[in-house]
């Protein structure tokens, strides 16, 4: 190691269907240019396969949380969400990540920022980009969050301990509302005349949600199917773009590729039916309660983000919305279809359909390596 190169501390762990780097606040620089080129360079960023980084080449494993005690009196920790661009030379704080939040509750007992509670340790996490406050439920063991157990995540080889997040209080997340246009479906006309029908939803995450047959793409397709289909992938972002700017988060949907690359998410619907997943393994359609796939930073999402299924589960509980009217059973849980396989969400929205009693998502996370990331000199100088 050359004595000019920058070592800080980290650790490196999966999280729900992701995987990420997380660090401690005070050993990064303050918010700003400064943090952002270290952030970048530790992940391997720009760069297509970051094979000079920490980066796994894919949004999914090009994750970062930031941690600290909160100084919040309805939290525990501190919690900043940032995606690292793959390809490009950005990161952005815009919103927070629901696998990655799954991790945020063993590394912070881990790591002596919360002391253990019995059996299952309930860790207050104030997210900082949306500003809500989300609890995990993490199963501990010997002063330790626990990893072993029998909770299955699709898209996740083998089983491991299920940690509960609470979503319950995250309604409004970004916009302040659930629907931040107030309408159940808004009407979205694209350049070529062509007009959908969409529902936009803020709950977790911002996110807009559209049909397979409108979109003109079958419902059961595959992501390896989709990330080929440029022309398919143009249209969606033209679309997730002019619901940017409805949301309010750029003024020109031509803008939004650059000052909102990241949210709204976007997903897109069908009925319940039988297919095989990206494992070949068959998902029957009476096991679920609709399909959904969903683009996240240009690429179809290998299995469902955390955050979009807790929106996709609200919005389902909402009469008049697309996804109300695509879910084939009402109750206490959605079961998605993705193309990974499937996921439930717990759901419950309260009387006046403006909040919710229950709604959560069980994911499990687990440590893969703490040390020390090694960065060339003068990456992490005070020259911006």
């Amino acid at each position: 190691m050359k004595t000019s190169d920058t070592t800080v501390p980290c650790v490196i762990m999966r999280a729900g269907t992701s995987k990420g780097l997380f660090f401690h606040a005070e050993d990064l620089p303050e918010a700003g240019p400064r943090r952002d080129r270290l952030l970048k360079r530790i992940m391997g960023t720009p760069d297509r396969l970051q094979i000079d980084g920490l980066g796994g080449s894919r949004p999914i494993t090009s994750k970062i949380a930031i941690i600290s005690r909160s100084g919040r009196a309805d939290a525990d920790v501190d919690y900043l969400f940032a995606q690292a661009s793959v390809e490009s030379d950005d990161i952005s704080y815009s919103g927070n990540c629901g696998n990655i939040s799954a991790g945020v509750g063993p590394f912070a007992i881990d790591e002596g920022l919360v002391a253990v509670n019995g059996d299952v340790t309930a860790v207050r996490i104030h997210n900082v980009n949306t500003g809500k406050v989300i609890v995990a439920r993490v199963p501990t063991a010997s002063g330790q969050a626990d990893v072993t157990g029998k909770v299955r995540v699709p898209g996740v080889p083998g089983t491991g301990a299920g940690i509960l997040l609470d979503y319950s209080h995250t309604a409004g997340a970004k916009t302040g509302a659930v629907l931040p246009t107030g309408n159940p479906v808004d009407e979205i006309t694209l350049e070529d005349g062509h007009v959908l029908r969409a529902t936009l939803c803020d709950v977790a995450n911002p996110c807009v949600w559209v049909s397979s047959e409108e979109l003109g793409v079958d419902g059961a397709i595959l992501s390896d199917d989709i990330n080929a289909d440029d022309a398919l992938l143009e249209r969606i972002e033209e679309i997730r773009a002019r619901a940017a700017v409805m949301m309010g988060f750029c003024k020109h949907w031509r803008e939004a590729e650059v000052r909102s690359p990241g949210l709204p998410m976007l997903g897109f619907l069908s009925p319940p039916r039988t297919y095989r997943d990206d494992n070949g393994e068959e998902v029957r359609g009476s096991d679920i309660d609709l399909m959904a796939r969903l683009i996240f930073m240009g690429r179809c999402h290998e299995s469902f983000a955390g955050t979009a299924s807790i929106c996709l589960a609200a919005s389902s509980r909402l009469p008049g919305t697309l996804t109300h009217q695509f879910c084939r059973r009402s109750g206490d849980q959605l079961v998605i279809g993705h193309p990974l396989g499937a996921m439930r969400v717990d759901v419950e929205a309260n009387r006046n359909n403006d909040g919710f009693v229950r709604l959560g998502v069980i994911r499990t996370a687990r440590r893969l390596m703490k040390g020390e990331a090694f960065v060339p000199g003068g990456i992490a100088s005070d020259n911006d």
